[in-house]
């Protein structure tokens, strides 16, 4: 065995270092794997974050109280019976009570009346969410228009404080109350 074949030995066998080429390959397959396993587990956090189940549940809140608080602003005298229902079918609880006890009463008056009210949220937020025990609070601003016969429509906006409670159905109103122009929390906010 002579010189040229210890040469050509040394230039087939494999050094460590494996000269730049190779070097730059494994430092772009490593950052690639890197990236792809912070990739999957930024993605599993994110697919199992108990907080996007939360704000689906929100925005499903804000979106049951909305139709609800229409619902319940909007009454046209043609169409009593339909219009009555959709108030009980948004409604739950002692709301709902209060609104069938009342019923009769109510459609007479209307009926003598003749009035067509109709309601567009203007904004609303749900201020409170206990999913757990199902219970829910918003404030709603409304734009309420009444129309009654010979007379020029009369337009009101309205602050409204509602509570919702889960049901089988969904998220039904559960309770609804004026909010006066100078309401102030009964408790302090704990930003403060």
């Amino acid at each position: 065995m002579g010189e040229a074949t210890r040469t050509e030995s040394r230039r087939t066998r494999w050094s460590p270092a494996g000269g730049p080429v190779r070097a730059v390959a494994v430092a772009l397959a490593v950052v690639a794997l890197c990236c792809a396993a912070w990739a999957g587990f930024s993605w599993y956090g994110a697919a199992h974050d108990d907080t996007l189940g939360y704000a689906a549940t929100r925005d499903e809140v804000r979106a049951a109280g909305e139709q609800a608080v229409q619902n319940l602003n909007t009454l046209d005298h043609r169409e009593l019976d339909s219009g009555l229902d959709s108030w009980e079918e948004s409604t739950t609880g002692d709301l709902r009570d209060q609104l069938r006890k009342g019923r009769e009463q109510f459609e007479k008056q209307i009926r003598r009346a003749r009035t067509v009210t109709s309601a567009r949220i203007l904004s609303s937020a749900v201020a409170e969410l206990d999913e757990r025990a199902g219970r829910a609070g918003m404030l709603i601003a409304v734009r309420t228009t009444v129309k009654a016969p010979k007379e020029k429509p009369a337009t009101k906006q309205t602050r409204m404080r509602g509570e919702l409670t889960r049901t089988g159905e969904g998220w039904k109103l559960s309770a609804l109350e004026q909010v006066p122009v100078g309401y102030t929390a009964t408790e302090p906010d704990e930003r403060d």
